[in-house]
């Protein structure tokens, strides 16, 4: 399958970026001061809301410590969007320096984020809404996108985290799940080390591959508009995001790389602009 499907931004266009906002580099603090919780059950997930419009649901990264001021990098997402969206964010259940709680569901990691998450908008009465996910943001948009395909209007991935087969090597540095329960059960002293390292195993590493979450034939049928800006560290594998954008029928990709130089972040928080308001519901 040929590149010419998709929507490619070329380096050529690197000289209308400067015209992009300073706000894009703030990297003040997200929190906004009108944090609230959603309860359900034993589940207690601290939100927060800014912004009027059309609603677009923000994954912060982070891996298992998403919290809500990772949003503040690489560029500040909730400043940057606020104008037009009704920006909603949470932090991840059980992330060790954020203030949502609940059961570590063992023998359904992934699915219990994804029931927080459509919780979350439930709550909020929402039923429609776009999502943008950084990081760990990836596969919990492609757990939503086979949970919730008709609720999610158009989706943005941006540095997805993917699967290599280095991360079952127990020295790689690409396996950002490794620190996450020590951390938890020093701050929740309830939760065992054990129940952690079961939870972390199920999830990464008991039959992983692709996008830890949906499977290629997934996302080759997959029939929402979405925009992927790749990455390419250890967690964010380069080949997988594309992979994705290549498979996904309805699928645009940035110009990559997208963060560095930092002049080129305004280009990429751009294309998301144009992404967002082509598919946003009138």
């Amino acid at each position: 399958m040929g590149l010419t499907r998709r929507t490619v931004l070329t380096a050529g266009a690197m000289a209308a970026a400067g015209a992009a906002a300073p706000s894009i580099f703030a990297q003040q603090s997200n929190k906004t001061g009108t944090g609230k919780f959603y309860e359900k059950g034993a589940v207690r997930i601290y939100y927060e809301e800014a912004g009027l419009g059309f609603p677009l649901l923000l994954l912060p990264g982070g891996g298992l410590n998403s919290t809500i001021a990772a949003l503040a990098t690489p560029f500040n997402t909730i400043e940057e969007f606020k104008q037009e969206y009704r920006c909603i964010a949470a932090d991840l259940r059980n992330a060790p320096s954020g203030q949502s709680t609940g059961p570590v569901e063992v023998d359904r990691p992934w699915e219990s984020y994804a029931d927080d998450q459509l919780g979350l908008m439930d709550h909020l009465g929402i039923d429609k809404f776009m999502v943008m996910g950084f990081c760990i943001g990836g596969p919990f948009i492609w757990s939503l996108l086979k949970r919730a395909p008709n609720r999610i209007a158009a989706a943005v991935l941006a540095q997805p985290v993917g699967w290599r087969p280095e991360m079952l090597d127990p020295t790689y540095s690409g396996r950002f799940w490794t620190s996450w329960g020590a951390t938890l059960t020093t701050k929740r002293p309830e939760i065992t080390k054990e129940t952690t390292d079961r939870f972390v195993r199920r999830m990464f590493e008991t039959s992983p591959d692709f996008v830890f979450t949906v499977t290629r034939d997934f996302v080759r049928g997959c029939q929402n508009p979405i925009l992927i800006l790749p990455d390419e560290v250890p967690a964010h594998p380069y080949a997988v995001a594309m992979e994705c954008a290549m498979l996904a029928p309805k699928a645009e990709v940035s110009i990559f790389p997208w963060k560095q130089p930092a002049e080129r972040i305004p280009l990429a928080v751009r294309q998301i602009h144009s992404f967002l308001r082509a598919h946003r519901p009138a």
